[in-house]
């Protein structure tokens, strides 16, 4: 970008330059009085003045059109980003619900299981226990 823009100031200045050059040679040559002469001179350098102020307005409407366009890209990938983060962190708060609700239920169904064979061993001890206190009391 640079590269183009220094031979764009250079063309253009260039350009001028040549144009005022070639403008001055014209009226110095030229079969006019002096008085003549020097009108044209006033008539040409504010010609080349008009088009150098438009020139340079173009240019910074074009700078600002370029910044503005910039902001909006850069304000646009800022809002992308945090959309993405807003819904990585949605995601995530979602799969970390699920993975405790899953714990949670094979947490209850583990301890359904525990429950239940601790109960058939204490049925298992206690049965144990009763035929040995029989056995016990119709062996005396």
């Amino acid at each position: 970008m640079g590269q183009g823009n220094n031979f764009n100031k250079g063309f253009l200045v260039g350009f001028f330059a040549g144009g005022a050059f070639g403008a001055a040679l014209a009226l110095l040559f030229a079969p006019k009085s002096g008085k003549e002469l020097r009108q044209d001179i006033r008539d040409r350098s504010e010609e080349y003045l008009e088009e150098a102020d438009k020139y340079i307005s173009e240019a910074k409407d074009k700078a600002v059109d370029l910044i503005n366009e910039g902001k909006k890209r850069s304000d646009k990938l800022i809002k992308d980003a945090k959309d993405k983060s807003d819904q990585l962190m949605k995601d995530a708060e979602k799969v970390y619900k699920d993975a405790k609700g899953k714990v949670s239920d094979s947490y209850k169904t583990g301890k359904e299981s525990f429950d239940q064979k601790r109960d058939q061993l204490k049925g298992a001890i206690k049965a144990g226990v009763d035929a040995y206190k029989e056995s016990k009391q119709s062996g005396e």
